[in-house]
């Protein structure tokens, strides 16, 4: 059974997804309504990740100066408000502040909230990290499914997001009153102001690196692959990328009962042979549905890597905020180059080329796996009696 604390940082996390859902269901009103074309668009759409990538190492500094519950609780408010700023933009050139501070309270809501796992894992003394990512998923598609439907029935844009935003921050404020908070030790020092990823990260972020750019080179692209290599038509290439989606939710939402009884290191290396099982079949047939069952594999084995990934990097590090900001820095760099890249290796080569490199980097997650196991407990592991309570 779920603890308050546990309940508390799951709202959060479903919250953080549903406002990325809504967000993304009124991208064609946005280029609509600004005039962009899909070049400008996509120009427009780099600023949230450039803004994420700026602000993320400061998380840490920000989690020790206020607390990790008084930062979390911040900056999912501020994530929830960003998400009326662009349909109230003036002008096109306004969406660029506007898109690079979304990203920002984006980024570090994400490490904030991701740090607050760790601290529910510590407390409980089991995994979750994979169930909380799953809710994430959870949000996404409930924030996309409502923006579906005010959209099918002719809501306006502003009025919907900022009618979201308010509901939203609202949902957040009371929901996350539980989450947990871990004091610093009177001698510790803080973090640095600008954190890179310290050296005990590095292979846990090579991990991060390579899932996250499979993760990220799949959705992009899956629909594509179907439709340009496989022969698929519209209708069936999205439900192949439904399917890759609604596999990795699943494992998700599952995936902590996995990792208690596998652990992370096994759990991770039998999620990278199903996905690797999963990108020869994308590679090696041409028809949709032997395509659509690899990408459904691929989905499934990468689900559990990054929670596992962001819950190792906060128990190596001296607090939980500067393991997660350290991957998380790594991570994103990844997830902003993945499709690019894909696109690039597709264009100059052929894309079941790019999707057989990709399905190398999972078969390279393997070895370096065992970087996830759980180091011993330290005095600076537990989190205080009094420090769990609410406000």
């Amino acid at each position: 059974m779920r603890d308050r604390h546990q309940r508390a940082t799951a709202l959060v996390f479903a919250v953080h997804g549903a406002v990325a859902g809504t967000l993304a269901t009124r991208m064609p009103w946005l280029q609509d309504h600004f005039g962009l074309g899909t070049a400008a668009l996509g120009l427009v759409l780099l600023f949230p990740p450039i803004g994420s990538f700026l602000t993320m190492p400061v998380t840490a500094r920000l989690a020790y100066r206020f607390g990790p519950r008084a930062t979390t609780r911040v900056l999912l408010a501020l994530w929830c408000a960003s998400l009326a700023l662009p349909v109230l933009a003036p002008g096109p050139l306004w969406l660029v502040p506007v898109f690079l501070t979304s990203g920002a309270t984006a980024g570090m809501c994400d490490l904030a909230m991701n740090a607050q796992g760790v601290l529910v894992e510590r407390r409980l003394g089991r995994s979750v990290m994979s169930g909380l990512h799953g809710m994430w998923s959870v949000g996404n598609l409930g924030g996309a499914g409502i923006g579906a439907v005010a959209a099918q029935a002719g809501l306006d844009a502003r009025a919907h997001l900022v009618l979201m935003a308010a509901a939203l921050v609202a949902v957040g404020a009371v929901g996350s009153r539980a989450l947990l908070d871990d004091k610093p030790a009177p001698d510790e020092k803080p973090p640095k102001r600008f954190a890179l990823p310290p050296r005990a990260v590095l292979l846990i972020g090579l991990i991060g690196f390579f899932g996250t750019f499979a993760e990220r080179a799949s959705g992009q692209w899956a629909t594509i692959y179907l439709t340009n290599v496989a022969g698929a038509g519209a209708g069936l290439a999205a439900t192949g990328y439904a399917v890759f989606t609604a596999c990795m939710v699943t494992v998700r939402l599952g995936g902590d009962f996995v990792v208690r009884r596998l652990g992370p290191v096994l759990t991770v290396r039998a999620g990278a042979v199903t996905a690797v099982l999963g990108g020869v079949i994308v590679v090696a047939f041409r028809t949709p549905a032997p395509v659509i069952v690899g990408f459904a594999l691929f989905g499934a084995g990468l689900a559990v890597v990054v929670p596992l990934v962001f819950a190792a990097a906060g128990q190596v590090a001296r607090t939980p905020a500067e393991g997660v900001a350290g991957v998380a820095t790594i991570t994103w760099m990844s997830g902003l180059v993945a499709p690019s890249v894909i696109g690039w290796l597709a264009g100059t080569f052929a894309f079941p080329f790019a999707f057989a490199l990709v399905t190398c980097m999972v078969a390279a997650m393997i070895q370096p796996a065992r970087a996830l196991s759980p180091r011993p407990a330290t005095a600076r592991d537990p989190v205080p009696v009094e420090a769990a309570c609410a406000d």
